[in-house]
């Protein structure tokens, strides 16, 4: 069985070190609570819930599956128990409103946590991480009396959410929707319709489940603007706020799917299910974006779990494991090889997991901050650039991280070699498990889109500026730094570059707009390198300036991973840059009817 470590030491240099995290937890509305002891004390619990409770359930999850009968979804056996444990120790309300029972913590410290559940048990993992979306989505938008009775009891964990968006026949272009609901006598309305792929629908880990549906009223405008939400309970609430009368939606199916297994990725159909009107007519894409923005980071978060989780098992095979000698002699004369971690192209699939791991564990911390400030921050101008900020690097955090994931996944079961191929070693399920990051919440090609067309070409550029300024800036104060001119002086290039490939794209959009989706994923690429090159020159400076303590070797090694990154990996942006210059010619030139010839189809 897989191991695994909550990198809790990497963690605090991210969070104390290298963002400031106790000063931005002082400067929020009952940020006094998360104290550094307070914060420790969380971490450490939280990674011993997921070493020792979610762990052992991972790879027996994954082979048993989740099992459908009449109608109801079991989990895979200890998944239930585990949640009993979860909810008694008062986790799904960590970062929630005290009004609604939470306890009122950053939300930053919940993203940390769920970084070790996703390395330890993705699967199971999903159940409570959609309630999170579900929560925020009534947060922002549900009325008081739906806050009431479905937001407190999501809090507590007693009852799980899920967000109902796609169709058999539509994914990403949620206008064709089918569902339709239609307005009852008592104020409520009549849902019929049939969603796939989602994720926790039916379950028995919880005593109800609450599904946010996505559907058209009688009157509604075609397309997107026609979309309404709906809450939609498994059982409705009697007049107590307890699971009451069974709803009209069920679990008609379960997927059968390369990972994930332990999750219930279902079939609803709901047959004139009662629903509730979430916001106004027809805005309910809007309602949905808000737990869908959450979702994406949370599928970034994803990536970064599972990538962490590979590397530390990888790191530990090639540590034990003998094979051949060191090209330069005898690493290890007393045995009868050497371990294969002494070999350049092992320690380069090692280092390029740990670099994306650290890398992502950056940036993700970097975007929880921003959430945190977009949520409870005071300044109206600080939360108006976090926003800005947030909207930018979302759909980085989602579509790089979890690329790069299934890439050090990948590299995980190639340093075990065939024994990464064989089941009982658990390299080939993370692998499987990270294939999904990269399609659900929006694929990487839809986030690229996200990125470049939405927001940074219609904002005219102004979006990225925010954020490349702030590179610049660095990289100006640090321009005398000798110590960090193998950083700074790269990174200053491939910033001033990044504004220079956003105008060509742009001007080139001007004339033909596929030039947009022709350069949109290797511009997206080619932002979460640099992107990372940012950090690591930033962690480059804090690790110089640590040295001569008693944990040289730890910054030592902070230091050499940044060299790695910057040699081996941000290179890659060439390729990326002259691939969006390329433009779209090569693309759209062969006809769709051309694609075929030489066979028949």
């Amino acid at each position: 069985m897989p191991d695994y470590q909550a990198p809790l030491r990497d963690l605090r240099f991210v969070m104390d070190e290298l963002l400031d995290f106790p000063g931005h937890y002082s400067r929020l509305p009952g940020g006094d609570d998360a104290t550094p002891d307070v914060v420790g004390a969380i971490l450490e619990e939280g990674a011993r819930f997921s070493r020792e409770v979610l762990l052992p359930l991972n790879q027996s999850g994954d082979r048993e599956g989740c099992l459908l009968e009449g109608g109801e979804v079991k989990a895979p056996r200890g998944f239930k128990e585990a949640y009993r444990q979860y909810v008694e120790g008062g986790w799904p309300g960590l970062a929630a409103e005290p009004e609604f029972g939470g306890q009122g913590l950053p939300h930053s410290l919940g993203m940390a946590l769920s970084e070790m559940t996703c390395a330890t048990n993705l699967a199971w993992g999903m159940y409570p991480g959609l309630s999170h979306g579900a929560a925020d989505a009534l947060r922002h938008h549900g009325s008081e009396e739906q806050k009431a009775i479905y937001l407190t009891k999501l809090v507590e964990g007693v009852w799980t959410g899920t967000m109902c968006l796609t169709e058999p026949h539509c994914g990403t272009d949620l206008g064709l929707i089918k569902t339709r609901a239609v307005p009852a006598e008592d104020g409520g309305y009549d849902i019929s319709g049939t969603k796939i792929f989602i994720s926790a629908g039916e379950h028995d880990l919880a005593d109800n489940i609450v599904h946010l549906v996505l559907a058209k009223l009688p009157d509604a405008p075609e397309g997107s603007k026609g979309i309404s939400l709906f809450v939609v309970p498994k059982y409705l609430p009697d007049e107590n706020g307890n699971p009451g009368a069974r709803n009209g939606v069920s679990c008609g199916s379960l997927e059968h799917k390369m990972g994930i297994h332990g999750n219930a990725t279902c079939v609803m159909n709901f047959d004139g299910a009662r629903g509730y009107l979430v916001g106004k007519p027809h805005k309910g894409l809007s309602c949905m974006f808000t737990m869908m923005n959450v979702a994406r980071i949370g599928v970034g978060i994803q990536g970064l779990g599972l990538m962490e989780a590979s590397f530390q098992n990888s790191l530990a095979y090639a540590r034990d494991r003998l094979q051949m000698r060191a090209l330069s002699g005898a690493q290890a004369p007393e045995k009868a090889a050497d371990p294969i971690i002494v070999h350049p192209d092992v320690r380069r699939m090692l280092l390029t997991q740990k670099a994306f791991a650290e890398g992502g564990r950056m940036l993700v911390m970097y975007t929880a901050q921003l959430v945190d400030t977009v949520e409870q921050g005071q300044d109206p101008a600080q939360r108006e650039r976090a926003e800005t900020l947030l909207g930018l690097l979302t759909p980085i955090v989602k579509a790089f991280l979890t690329e790069v994931g299934f890439e050090a996944t990948n590299e995980g079961v190639q340093v075990f070699g065939g024994h990464g191929f064989i089941q009982e070693w658990g390299m080939e399920q993370l692998v499987r498990d990270a294939r999904i990051t990269r399609l659900y919440e929006g694929t990487t090609g839809i986030q690229a889109l996200d990125l470049l067309g939405r927001k940074v070409l219609m904002s005219q550029g102004e979006t990225l500026k925010v954020f490349t300024k702030e590179i610049h800036q660095f990289c100006k104060a640090e321009a005398d730094n000798p110590a960090l001119q193998e950083f700074v002086a790269p990174l200053a290039k491939l910033n001033a570059e990044w504004g220079e490939l956003t105008m060509g794209v742009g001007m080139k959009a001007m004339n033909d707009r596929e030039e947009v989706g022709a350069a949109s994923v290797d511009y997206l690429m080619y932002s979460g390198y640099v992107t990372l090159a940012y950090l690591f020159a930033r962690a480059a400076k804090q690790a110089q300036q640590a040295l001569g303590g008693d944990e040289d070797a730890f910054y030592r090694a902070k230091l050499d991973t940044a060299r790695f990154f910057y040699q081996r990996l941000l290179p890659r942006t060439r390729a990326h840059a002259e691939m969006i210059k390329a433009g779209g010619a090569s693309l759209m030139a062969i006809s769709a009817e051309d694609f075929g010839l030489g066979f028949e189809i």
